[in-house]
Order: structure tokens, then C-alpha cells, then sequence
């Protein structure tokens, strides 16, 4: 018996913002002081570190719950089943659905019982369910779904991370740059197919890390705003990472007794561009290798960091041929990857 992703689907939002379009934003320091740079030199400087250029915005008509379902749609589609037959639907978020110019989470009912409603599911034995778990969410429904299958629990199952993190950042935080909204989605099920699920591996760092991604007020003191916005400490969660990650990924190997040299791509959460060719790096240095060029296919560039929903759009995004000079041929060893807020990490050793 063999576990594998059949189908996959995303949406990437229409509405692009650039980096210019951050030049009139006040940026301020934490203690609610003026960043002594101008927003230009901010904006440049800070596209040297993350590599982003540009993100995407779901227009106001849509939720996180509608790009859900609009990625969902696509992975059912691409697979052939009939999602009737679907056991399980896990949706990965943080925020659940926030109203453009709003802040406030609607969780209830749960994204995943609002996208099996608009897929029009009518078996009751459909179980939809959400999992909050930081930008690792996605990894963790699909190492869940391989779970119930392997129980007998399931046999089809689809995954889908979304997040809309445009509706929950303070303007004043030169972090807001950074995150984006777009939607992955995957089948998985039982197939006759070689390849699939090889190992998996996940942790949770609380003792002293709970709070590297948290929920803060404004850094503009001045104003009488008592919404809470995504912070955090960039620089602990970069040593975190840079620390932890690698680790898990080499976890997955060593379980699965395969030589590194076999993996051909590496999936990892499109937080930063310079973190995670750091992580990379760090990674090959565990088994005194250097990193293959290529290795590593990003979409940060363009799309931003979308936390659950950065590794399922850039898998769909590569097998789709929409990720220039990337590729991935049955029976390629792939090597997926995240880290977040709980802090999180996880990893999955997959292959094609």
C-alpha cells in the first residue's frame, strides 16, 4: 500500500502589491519611535534579506475559507476523484476567516466545514476539521492524513493550507511586508502507484519559544487602535530555525535510510529567502556536503510569505511548469520542510 498526493490546486490572489507601494507607510521601531531611514531604504533593504519583491492580496470578496475552496476544487479535479468519497478534508490556518478591515477571526463554524459546504459534500462521513499549527500546518494534515490511512481510518483525504495574513498586519511594522494570502490543496490516498510518503518527522519547541509568533498591539503609541496584529522576534525565530530545522530534515532521512544525495528538491516554507538557503546550507553541512545548485525551488520572490499556504502553491506551482527551471520527474526524491509559530517544526520525505 502506497500513500500519495494525486492531486493538487491552488489559488494565487489577483491583487499584487509591490514594494513601492510600501514607500508612504510610517514604519516605526517597537517602542513606537521613527525608524531613522527613510521607508525607501527600509523597503530595499529589506528585499536583500527576504528576496521579495512583491506579494499577493485576496481581493475583499473572498475569505480564507473561498481561496479554500477555490484551491480545493483544483486538487479534486487534478486527482479525478469524486469528492463524495473523501474522508477527511483538513484545512491548515492561523486566523481563520477575517473580513478585509477587520481583524477579528471567525472560526465557527470551522474553515473546513464551510469549505466542504461549498463543495457541496453531502456524505455525512466526511470529517472536516482544521488544524492550527503555525506556517507548518500543512505538513502536519498531510503527516495526519497519512495517519488515518495507514489506520484504515481513511482513504482519501484532502489537505489544504490558507491564509489571508494581509487582514492581521500592522502597517507601522516593518514585518507587514513579509506575509501575503494564497491557498495550496492536495489529495492524498491509497494508490497501486511506487513512490509516496517515505518518513516524517515533528516537533514542538514551547519551553522557551511559545511566544517567537505571537499576537501584539500597534508600534504607533499614539493611536487609540486596540487590534491585535501578527508580530515577532524575527531574529530568535532566524536562530531557531537555522538550529532546528535541519535537523528534522535529516531526521527523515536517517529513518528512511536514504542518502541525501537522492533527494532532488527541497520544499521548505517560504518564510525568507536568505533563512532558507541558510537552512539549506546548514542541512547539507550536517552530512559535510554543499547544497546542489537548484536543490531548493523558491516563490517568495513573487508571492510572499502566506504561511500554511507557501509549500502546497509552490508544489502545484512546480508540477503545474509555473516555476521557471524547476522540475519534478516520477520517482523523485523530495524533501518537504517547515517551520512557525507554537514554534513548529516539521518535515516530510516524499517520493514522487
Amino acid at each position: 500500500m502506497n500513500i500519495k498526493i494525486t492531486g493538487t490546486g491552488s489559488y494565487i490572489p489577483t491583487e499584487i502589491i509591490q514594494n513601492v507601494d510600501f514607500e508612504n507607510h510610517q514604519f516605526l521601531n517597537t517602542d513606537g519611535s521613527q525608524i531613522r531611514h527613510s521607508s525607501p531604504v527600509v523597503i530595499d533593504k529589506f528585499k536583500k534579506i527576504t528576496g521579495i519583491e512583491e506579494r499577493r492580496y485576496a481581493s475583499s470578496a473572498l475569505n480564507t475559507s473561498d481561496i479554500a475552496f477555490l484551491s480545493a476544487e483544483k486538487a479534486i479535479t487534478d486527482s479525478g476523484i469524486d469528492a463524495e468519497t473523501l474522508d477527511y478534508i483538513i484545512v491548515a490556518h492561523n486566523f481563520g476567516d477575517v473580513t478585509k478591515n477587520s481583524s477579528q477571526a471567525d472560526t465557527v463554524p470551522s474553515l473546513a466545514a464551510r469549505v466542504k459546504h461549498l463543495l457541496k459534500i453531502k456524505n455525512p462521513y466526511c470529517v472536516a476539521y482544521d488544524v492550527l499549527f503555525g506556517c507548518p500546518g500543512w505538513i502536519e494534515g498531510i503527516i495526519q492524513a497519512v495517519s488515518f490511512i495507514k489506520s484504515g481510518m481513511a482513504k482519501k483525504c484532502l489537505i489544504i493550507g490558507a491564509e489571508t495574513l494581509s487582514r492581521v498586519i500592522d502597517k507601522h511594522d516593518r514585518d507587514s511586508m513579509i506575509y501575503s494570502d494564497g491557498s495550496g490543496a492536495s489529495i492524498m490516498e491509497i494508490t497501486e502507484n511506487t513512490g509516496g510518503i517515505i518518513s516524517s518527522a515533528s516537533a514542538s519547541h514551547t519551553y522557551e519559544e511559545a511566544n517567537f509568533l505571537y499576537f501584539g498591539s500597534t508600534y504607533d503609541a499614539t493611536s487609540n487602535d486596540t487590534t491585535k496584529y501578527i508580530k515577532m522576534y524575527g531574529r530568535k525565530i532566524y536562530e531557531f530555525a537555522l538550529t532546528n530545522v535541519p535537523k528534522a530534515m535529516k531526521r527523515c532521512l536517517d529513518q528512511a535510510n536514504i542518502d541525501i544525495s537522492q533527494v532532488k528538491k527541497i520544499l521548505i516554507h517560504q518564510a525568507n529567502e536568505k533563512m532558507d538557503e541558510a537552512i539549506v546550507k546548514r542541512f547539507y553541512e550536517l552530512y559535510e556536503q554543499e547544497a546542489p545548485d537548484g536543490i531548493m525551488p523558491m516563490s517568495i520572490q513573487k508571492l510572499g510569505n502566506s504561511s500554511v499556504a507557501t509549500i502546497p502553491t509552490l508544489f502545484d506551482l512546480i508540477l503545474k511548469g509555473k516555476i521557471a527551471n524547476q522540475y519534478i520527474q516520477p520517482g523523485d526524491i523530495l524533501l518537504f520542510a517547515s517551520v512557525g509559530a507554537g514554534m513548529n517544526i516539521n518535515a516530510f520525505l516524499y517520493q514522487y
